[in-house]
């Protein structure tokens, strides 16, 4: 399994639990079991693959940390999203934009441009052209404006 599967599956996790409520914790271990795992497998080829532990150590701390700074997360895609209310944006690209934001803000060991150009690549994967667009621009106006200070 690649980082970008890792980061999808990640990005898969975060959207369901923003979506549900849910304790990532509890939604991670649902979702991990493997019989669970081996049935999504069947229906997208995303899961071919089981994390190995390395892969695994990756998601939960990515789904962990959207959960923890989701307020600080939120407020940065607020400033940079001119014009925008978190409503008005699709849920896939606000779980796009926050895994970005958390890569850059708190993963180190993720360079930003990796951080933005695996985001921009996943985000044309499940929306329209402009909204592929909104999330490049997002970030790319985050990192102007974070270097200019």
């Amino acid at each position: 399994m690649t980082r970008k599967t890792a980061r999808e599956i990640a990005i898969q996790l975060g959207f369901a639990a923003a979506a549900t409520g849910e304790q990532p914790s509890e939604l991670m271990e649902r979702f991990f079991e493997r019989e669970h795992y081996d049935s999504l497998a069947k229906e997208d080829e995303l899961y071919a693959q089981y994390p190995d532990d390395r892969q695994m150590e990756y998601i939960t701390s990515l789904v962990t940390l959207i959960d923890e700074h989701r307020d600080e997360i939120d407020e940065q895609i607020r400033r940079y999203a001119k014009g925008w209310k978190l409503e008005r944006i699709s849920k896939t690209a606000l779980a796009v934009l926050r895994c970005a934001l958390c890569e850059i803000l708190y993963m180190d060991d993720i360079p930003n441009a990796a951080a933005i150009n695996e985001a921009v690549e996943l985000a044309k994967g499940y929306d329209e052209p402009d909204t592929v667009a909104f999330v490049n621009g997002v970030l790319g106006g985050y990192m102007r404006g974070e270097t200019s200070t």
